[in-house]
């Protein structure tokens, strides 16, 4: 017999087996429990992030708050068993453009019964690849907008899933960063405009609007590849006093810790739109607390209701992170009214 490798792409052995754990009962227990399936479903999932990224893994510890971990845990519970009656293929694009194609296609070709997409940018080219296979969206900022879905009450197609933030989101970014930096003449916007929702004015109108209000300059500064990031954030170190807003975007999650070590080295204060940024030594974000809530759609589409019909949900709370060594090392005092709104503060 031949053995075939496994295509670089797949999720590693050992993840493997992190993810299999979650099922916490054998495959013959489940079975002898009646769990037998009239077929296999597969669910597959199709993410930016490489297989052997932190935020990767973590997604896939046996724990309810993680995102595949919470998926399995789940749907194990609404009778679901990894291994029994579905199975979860995991592919990346490596954050790289010239692999997403090939991703979404190497997922289809398993004839998927439910796509889960991690980002904006994968969910266009799902839905760009397919108007049949159900596709389950984790995070998406504008899915009207980018043309996803009808309208979140009703999204029709074969499309539904969770937004992660607003429009008006910009404008609070600017708002908390102002409070942390009451000095701040400019603020630099970092962005890639091929992965932030509408080449980043879904955003850039709100801190527009909020910059003009307030009496400061809003300054883009896009990037497109990762080598353009320390020079980017570097223009800010210089005066006018200045501060920086990280928005939603996938390119930049992926090269996280580029922009945190940047932001550092010429001593920008930045807020970020994840914890993930928090994680690797950020100063402080302001986003959606992460709630796996993907579980409920993908049974529901298992069980032949259309995902179409499923009404799009937005986050039911936000929360606001501080780190103090890091407001230290950079001079600052932030201020006792911002502390005391913080959901947590790092040390």
């Amino acid at each position: 017999m031949i053995e075939r490798r496994a295509p670089a792409h797949t999720v590693p052995a050992v993840a493997r087996r992190d993810v299999l754990r979650l099922a916490g009962a054998s495959a013959a227990g489940w079975i002898a429990l009646g769990a037998t399936p009239d077929r296999m479903r597969i669910v597959a999932s199709l993410t930016a992030l490489p297989l052997d990224d932190e935020l990767t893994r973590r997604s896939m510890t046996d724990s309810p708050t993680s995102r595949l971990g919470g998926l399995i845990v789940g749907l194990r519970q609404r009778g679901w068993v990894e291994g029994v009656n579905f199975r979860l293929e995991l592919r990346s694009t490596f954050g790289a453009p010239d692999r997403l194609t090939t991703a979404v296609q190497e997922l289809l070709d398993l004839k998927p019964d439910v796509i889960l997409t991690g980002s904006t940018v994968e969910t266009a080219a799902v839905l760009a690849a397919t108007k049949t296979v159900p596709v389950v969206f984790a995070t998406a900022n504008d899915p009207v907008g980018n043309g996803f879905v009808e309208s979140l009450a009703h999204p029709g197609g074969n499309v539904t899933g969770f937004t992660n933030s607003t429009a008006e989101m910009g404008g609070k970014w600017l708002q908390l960063i102002r409070e942390a930096v009451p000095d701040v003449a400019r603020v630099g916007v970092l962005f890639n405009p091929a992965t932030t929702p509408r080449g980043g004015r879904f955003f850039l109108e709100s801190i527009e609007q909020e910059a003009a209000a307030c009496g400061v300059s809003a300054v883009p500064a896009p990037v497109n590849v990762p080598t353009e990031i320390d020079e980017a954030i570097r223009r800010f170190s210089e005066p006018p006093k200045a501060a920086m807003l990280a928005l939603v975007d996938s390119f930049l999650v992926v090269n996280r810790q580029a922009v945190v070590a940047a932001a550092a080295k010429y001593r920008v204060p930045t807020i970020y739109p994840f914890h993930y940024f928090m994680d690797v030594g950020g100063l402080m974000s302001y986003g959606p607390t992460l709630e796996v809530r993907s579980a409920d759609y993908v049974d529901l589409i298992l069980r032949g209701t259309k995902a179409g019909d499923l009404p799009v949900q937005s986050p039911r709370k936000y929360e606001l992170l501080i780190n103090r060594t890091v407001a230290r090392t950079l001079g600052l005092t932030i201020p006792f009214t911002l502390l005391a709104r913080a959901d947590e503060i790092r040390e």
